[in-house]
């Protein structure tokens, strides 16, 4: 693989394009968000975070010509049969904001006692070669965790600030950069795509 290899990320948040960008830094990729040729966000009809994650994949891959990553991530909260889930981004409507879903979070979970506010984050990467690729590398991962009654921290984006993680003894958005990379679903996940990747390519 050389270092001229450009791959196409479908989205269009600058947040993920930086840590995708450092993650994936071993195989040389020249990682671009999906606006600078031109792709918009296709309309997310999936089910499954797979499904949505393919449909993004395919869409970036067919109007750039180039190889494309997707992910499909979102927050699954035990008290709330899987919800947010595959609406994560869009939890509280149109237009998509983080302090507003985060509200409808903490409303949604306001009689819910601490030790019964389980949760996961998860995270699916569908790599593809070109749009019609019949074998998608997919890779999915999750992230244990319970949701707080008041955010805390100022980094990261999403949930972080409510998002706890019990053995860190502190919320994802107070962990550094670096160390999020290294435990967060998204993380693992793109740690095993590297992998599968390098095989793949020899």
């Amino acid at each position: 693989m050389s270092a001229v290899d450009t791959l196409v990320l479908a989205s269009g948040n600058a947040g993920k394009l930086k840590e995708f960008k450092q993650l994936l830094s071993p195989l040389m990729f020249d990682v671009r968000l999906q606006s600078e040729f031109g792709v918009v966000d296709v309309e997310e009809t999936g089910l499954t975070f797979i499904e949505n994650a393919l449909l993004k994949a395919r869409e970036a891959s067919r109007i750039s010509g180039l190889p494309a990553l997707a992910d499909d991530s979102g927050l699954e909260v035990d008290a709330l049969s899987g919800a947010p889930g595959i609406y994560s981004a869009r939890f509280a409507g149109e237009p998509k904001s983080d302090a507003r879903n985060n509200e409808k979070l903490l409303h949604a979970l306001a009689d819910c006692a601490e030790g019964q506010r389980t949760g996961r984050y998860w995270c699916v990467l569908v790599y593809l070669r070109h749009a019609d690729d019949p074998v998608p590398i997919i890779v999915q991962r999750s992230w244990e965790g319970e949701i707080l009654a008041h955010p805390r921290g100022d980094n990261g984006f999403g949930y972080d600030p409510l998002f706890w993680l019990p053995d860190q003894g502190m919320s994802v958005a107070e962990l550094s950069f670096e160390t999020k990379n290294r435990l967060s679903h998204r993380g693992r996940a793109l740690q095993g795509l590297v992998d599968l990747l390098k095989v793949a390519h020899g």
